[in-house]
């Protein structure tokens, strides 16, 4: 089974040769190894490259052991390299590798090598990793399997595959498995043997079992606004458990690093800043959000947002939340201020879209509540009101168009159609 993954190979095609190293970064099991040793190695072959000018090291392989010795894999590349031609060094797991930011660094310092690195412990995934390679390195960031990604190997229905990644989401090797307790298994041992244990390990996190009990919390709550201040309330109020804002708030911060969630920040659409310290928080990943909860809270409303959201950031756009204030006559006469809701505020370049999660628009006075925002906003940047219902795309007199869920998730051009 192959899957493609053109939107992450078309990048590092683009900065092939461009005298940086080639950081690919993403939560662990989203296909990282997949994509350099195999997607990208055949388009290199493809291309005209020479077998032998591919220089690959799988630094967790016990036979390469002795190769995680900085100055015997400067060597053994230096003694690799016989001509003028390009080489394309490869470098997998490559926190495996002792001082290795001196070592890439020292790779650059060769003018026929173009470098490429992947890595799988929390040290490696933080995102301040780039900072370590003093500038010179260029990130490809790879999420898990988008829908589209997920249907186009799918052995089933379109129904069938939704049905499916919507409770155990994306991460590769959830294909592969055909009983439900096997992936619940695979997801729940991942997030606990794999990612906490990273988390706790680099962090040095005495208390791993209030880091359990936040992510739990956040998993019950994505979509929903909240910050430090909020989640000690929320543990003083539920798990009669006295966290200080500090505390929250690095925890936060060591999930978000590790890229299994992502926080989303409240924009002030006509005032153009940010506004207040309440953010959203969505899981890189559905499925592990739900084994989180052992597949107790699978409200589709909520999923659906959060893979939203997902969709846009696997097409490279920054994403915010949006908030547009307004004034109304109240009853007494007097104006009052309100501020009404955009889900998404999605940019890219001069590109920009307002967006709308809404599960279902069964009549009309909840079409007029989901687009009050959007008629709000006074620019004319794009507005989408993305629907649970399997339709195609339709556009009011007002501009807004809608457009069902599937039919955005699968056309990497519906945010322009």
């Amino acid at each position: 089974m192959e899957i493609k993954r053109d939107v992450y190979l078309d990048k590092l095609i683009r900065k092939k040769k461009n005298g940086l190293i080639k950081v690919v970064t993403g939560v662990r099991r989203c296909g990282k190894s997949y994509l350099l040793l195999h997607l990208f190695h055949e388009h290199l072959l493809d291309s005209g490259v020479a077998e032998d000018h591919i220089i690959e090291i799988a630094l967790d392989d016990r036979s390469n052991k002795e190769l995680r010795d900085p100055d015997v894999i400067l060597k053994f590349i230096k003694e690799s390299i016989r001509d003028k031609e390009d080489y394309y060094i490869i470098l997998d797991e490559v926190q495996y590798l002792d001082e290795f930011e001196d070592v890439l660094n020292s790779l650059l310092h060769i003018r026929n090598v173009d470098v490429y690195v992947t890595g799988s412990n929390s040290r490696f995934l933080s995102s301040d990793v780039i900072t370590q390679f003093r500038g010179r390195g260029d990130e490809i960031r790879v999420y898990p399997l988008s829908f589209s990604e997920y249907l186009s190997v799918y052995q089933g229905s379109q129904d069938e595959a939704w049905d499916d990644y919507l409770v155990y989401g994306g991460l590769p090797l959830i294909l592969t498995m055909e009983e439900s307790g096997d992936k619940a298994e695979y997801l729940n041992s991942l997030f606990q043997k794999v990612y906490i244990s990273d988390i706790v390990e680099r962090h040095n996190v005495r208390n791993k079992a209030e880091l359990d009990e936040l992510v739990d919390v956040l998993a019950s709550a994505i979509g929903s606004y909240t910050n430090p201040s909020k989640l000690v309330r929320t543990f003083k109020s539920v798990k009669n458990k006295n966290l200080s804002d500090k505390t929250i708030k690095n925890y936060t911060d060591y999930l978000t690093d590790s890229y299994l969630i992502s926080r989303a920040d409240r924009y002030d659409i006509k005032g153009k800043k940010y506004i207040g310290k309440l953010s959203k928080y969505y899981f890189e990943d559905v499925g592990l959000r739900n084994a989180r909860l052992g597949f107790r809270q699978i409200e589709e409303t909520h999923l659906m947002e959060n893979i939203i959201y997902n969709e846009l950031r696997v097409r490279g756009y920054h994403v915010d939340v949006g908030v547009v204030e307004y004034y109304e006559i109240k009853a007494d006469g007097k104006r009052g201020k309100k501020q009404l809701e955009v889900d998404f505020v999605a940019t890219k370049g001069s590109e920009k879209y307002y967006i709308q999660s809404a599960f279902a628009l069964p009549a009309a006075d909840k079409v007029k509540q989901e687009q009050r925002g959007l008629l709000s906003i006074p620019d004319f940047f794009r507005k989408i009101v993305v629907v649970g219902d399997n339709i195609k795309v339709r556009r009011d007199e007002n501009g807004i168009i809608t457009i069902g869920l599937r039919n955005f998730l699968l056309d990497e051009n519906s945010l322009k159609l």
